[in-house]
């Protein structure tokens, strides 16, 4: 696998496939920031001890990063904060956190949000965004991959340590790092749904039963992450990379090839 070479494509994504009613703006008040702390505590049920309070997302907004809000009508219905980030002399944005109310997942929301992000890192010159994402939140992960056209090279163990949310069913917050070339021909196609799902590689299947083990069977969640860690650590420092993510009936199927930069 190839990485592409960035190029602007001219398509402003978040206002052409918009979620009906909901719009994105960056925050401009105390008050939109104070939302997105109350935000972070109705979609993940932080204790305030795992909140990122709103002076973060003020540190955020003068340093090169942003804060956008979704609304529908005047109510928030999520949130995206990003960072501005540095690899090697490569100037990027990390997004820490992009988040959705429960009633309004699944409705597009979350893909604006992320557009957005895309649409003004074209506009300003950022090639790369870049975030962590939880390997067995499959939807998520098929999100990431499949639709938004990210590919991952680094795995973190216990990325966050011990946390408060009972979306991480007591597990280690084990994280795969996204990256998304927002610029790239492999983004445009995936923006545009067109993406191609590779046709060969290295397979590694996760039960699709995995999130409800979380809450009925934690340590068999334990030894499924336990041993997509093993794999996946081994073929990245390996120089593969996941570009692939295939959903069938009982599992979910990672698709990793070689990478090149």
């Amino acid at each position: 696998m190839r990485s592409s070479v960035p190029a602007r494509d001219g398509i402003s994504m978040s206002r052409t496939e918009a979620a009906p009613g909901v719009t994105v703006r960056a925050c401009d008040s105390h008050d939109d920031l104070k939302l997105c702390v109350d935000l972070q505590r109705r979609i993940w049920n932080f204790d305030d001890e795992d909140l990122v309070p709103a002076a973060i997302f003020v540190v955020a907004q003068h340093t090169g990063g942003h804060a956008y809000v979704a609304f529908d009508g005047e109510e928030g219905v999520g949130f995206a904060l990003a960072f501005s980030a540095e690899h090697d002399g490569h100037r990027l944005w990390h997004s820490h956190m992009v988040g959705v109310l429960p009633d309004y997942q699944n409705r597009g929301v979350g893909r604006m949000l992320k557009l957005h992000q895309r649409d003004e890192a074209l506009r300003t010159g950022v090639d790369t965004i870049e975030w962590t994402f939880d390997p067995l939140e499959l939807r998520n992960a098929y999100f990431n991959i499949a639709r938004l056209g990210a590919i991952v090279r680094r795995y973190i163990p216990n990325c966050y340590g011990d946390t408060t949310s009972p979306l991480h069913g007591g597990l280690p917050t084990d994280r795969l790092v996204a990256e998304w070339h927002v610029g790239s021909e492999r983004v445009q196609q995936a923006v545009r749904g067109k993406i191609a799902a590779p046709v060969s590689g290295i397979e590694i299947a996760v039960p699709a039963a995995i999130r409800e083990w979380r809450k009925s069977d934690p340590e068999r969640a334990r030894e499924v992450q336990s041993e997509l860690r093993g794999k996946l650590t081994s073929l990245l420092s390996k120089g593969y990379a996941v570009d692939g993510l295939r959903r069938e009936t009982e599992c979910c199927i990672y698709v990793l090839e070689r990478y090149e930069d």
